[in-house]
């Protein structure tokens, strides 16, 4: 297993992680996912140190806390020997504070979370969208006092915009506080967007990517083909409207463009397009997740190997769009402003 630096900072982790989002299985969009008790994801974590992937990715929505909860329950004894990031910012409760990343949230989540993964620090704590209702002041100097007490190792963000992004690593330094070392953004083959503005914005700031979704939302799995039916077991079934939006043929040329590199290749579908991400610029990391161990398998051995710059040529050009203003006319001065791929 490969080993990346988390963006501005001296940690180094592995290039994939184990997203536990299957674990739990509360509510109808996690219950979509999975199901995972603490059984099951003992044994996945079994395989996942055993390929060296010792980063564990989680949120306190997941399942209401469950997944942080079942997390923390099988990793067990074993928590020197991992890392684990969570998030907060999103509702878990009915209250005026039990959504955001106000000072008075954020110690309770912290606190809350660290309960939950019988912990007593948190190697990456994300928040896991912007909060444009509380000052940046307030945030940033609350991760601040997380960090300068322990309970936090490093800060991320995920689901930023451009300037909420760099707002804060300006703030950050500024004021002397920790600034986010890592983005975790969805980034995909069917999800280039990214590219634009995070991308730059990373590689000039040196903040590592965390991918999100890297299979699109389930759609780069091998299971969804041109002129074919969804699968009967399918979380598109249920959870596709609150994913990212694509368009049907354009998901099929780049399927297409897929399988044809996955028979040269001999590799399967999502191996080919988790690979593809790993050779993009500012990925540190991929998070990957299985409801089973033969998924989690198939995953792990997205590594080891590379596409060759001829397949990398054959996909980019099978999942290239054109980009909204103000990229497409900045695209027209590249000996000035380089495309960062």
């Amino acid at each position: 297993m490969e080993f990346r630096q988390l963006g501005y900072s001296g940690l180094k982790v592995p290039i994939l992680s184990f997203g536990t989002g299957t674990f739990g299985g509360k509510g109808d969009l996690f219950k979509a996912w999975g199901a995972t008790d603490v059984k099951e994801a003992t044994r996945l974590i079994d395989i996942c140190l055993e390929a060296g992937c010792n980063f564990f990715d989680t949120a306190d929505i997941y399942s209401k806390g469950a997944s942080e909860e079942i997390l923390g329950a099988a990793i067990g004894s074993r928590r020197q020997d991992v890392l684990i990031s969570t998030k907060a910012t999103f509702a878990m409760g009915e209250g005026p504070n039990d959504l955001g990343s106000s000072r008075h949230r954020l110690i309770k989540c912290c606190e809350d979370s660290l309960r939950r993964l019988k912990t007593d620090y948190i190697d990456v704590y994300h928040m896991h969208g912007f909060d444009a209702l509380t000052p940046v002041e307030e945030v940033l100097s609350t991760l601040d006092d997380l960090v300068k007490s322990g309970k936090v190792r490093y800060i991320g963000c995920s689901n930023f915009s451009g300037w909420h992004l760099m707002k804060s690593l300006d703030l950050s330094r500024q004021y002397g506080w920790s600034r986010y070392v890592s983005h975790q953004a969805y980034y995909s083959l069917i999800g280039r967007e990214y590219e634009w503005e995070l991308m730059p914005l990373a590689l000039d700031q040196k903040v590592a990517t965390m991918v999100w979704s890297p299979l699109g939302w389930g759609r780069l799995t091998g299971k969804i083909k041109r002129n074919q039916p969804l699968p009967k077991e399918s979380r598109l079934h249920k959870t596709a409207e609150w994913g990212p939006p694509v368009q049907d043929e354009y998901l099929y040329n780049v399927v297409d463009a897929l399988e044809a590199v996955s028979k040269e290749t001999g590799k399967s579908v999502p191996q080919v397009a988790l690979n593809w991400l790993l050779q993009r610029p500012t990925v540190a990391n991929v998070v990957i997740g299985a409801r089973n161990e033969e998924q989690l398998r198939q995953n792990l051995d997205a590594v080891g190997w590379n596409l060759t710059k001829e397949q990398v040529a054959q996909l980019d050009a099978a999942s290239a769009i054109t980009p909204i203003y103000p990229y497409w006319h900045q695209r027209q001065f590249e000996e000035r402003n380089p495309l960062p791929v």
